[in-house]
């Protein structure tokens, strides 16, 4: 399947963006080992006047930069010292939108993300939260920056031709943000419907 073009991640509206990556797969191919799943949770932040984004009033500095790329490259940090956490840069070049994939339903490579998490069994608890998602799928600072669209990107999103039905996305406040005043309650935390693999509510 084709990956995802910058057209789609160069759109604006990030919440609906957010919305649209569920269902579609993210794949990541380290060492020739392709690993991925289907995305179930994922969490929007619109940089300017988004108390919970890093770039909130258009804050520049050396980790959020990448922010300010064109649509469609990794924003990838370390939160906590511990959890590396995998965000989409979205809209167009100059407007700090992004997106935080918090959970894929794992189909591909399951036994290599088994190994990468030191699990001998499948549970949620696998790719089940942004932290174990991305050490699941072998995904690090290291990468932050990194085009998705590229061919030769080792990071990528494809759309399956999956559709979901509306009543099948939920949406509710974001997680762990309670400092954003205001903005704590924008329901821009968006997951499928039943799937086990969502995050646990916090």
């Amino acid at each position: 399947m084709p990956r995802l073009s910058t057209s789609f991640y160069e759109q604006t509206d990030v919440a609906g963006i957010s919305k649209a990556l569920l269902g579609k797969y993210l794949l990541t191919s380290f060492n020739g080992m392709i690993t991925g799943g289907r995305i179930v949770e994922t969490e929007a932040y619109r940089g300017p006047d988004d108390k919970a984004c890093h770039a909130y009033q258009n804050r520049c500095t050396r980790r959020t930069q990448v922010m300010f790329e064109t649509g469609g490259v990794a924003y990838i940090y370390l939160c906590y010292g511990i959890h590396h956490l995998f965000n989409i840069v979205t809209a167009e070049a100059g407007m700090p939108h992004a997106i935080l994939i918090r959970a894929i339903e794992p189909v591909l490579g399951i036994e290599a993300m088994q190994d990468r998490r030191g699990m001998s069994k499948v549970s949620p608890q696998l790719t089940g939260g942004p932290g174990v998602m991305s050490k699941a799928l072998g995904i690090d600072k290291a990468y932050t920056g990194i085009s998705l669209t590229e061919p030769e990107s080792p990071i990528w999103v494809e759309d399956r031709r999956e559709p979901l039905t509306k009543e099948a996305i939920l949406s509710g406040p974001r997680i762990g943000i309670d400092y954003a005043e205001e903005c704590k309650e924008w329901p821009w935390l968006f997951w499928i419907k039943d799937n086990p693999f969502v995050s646990k509510r916090r």
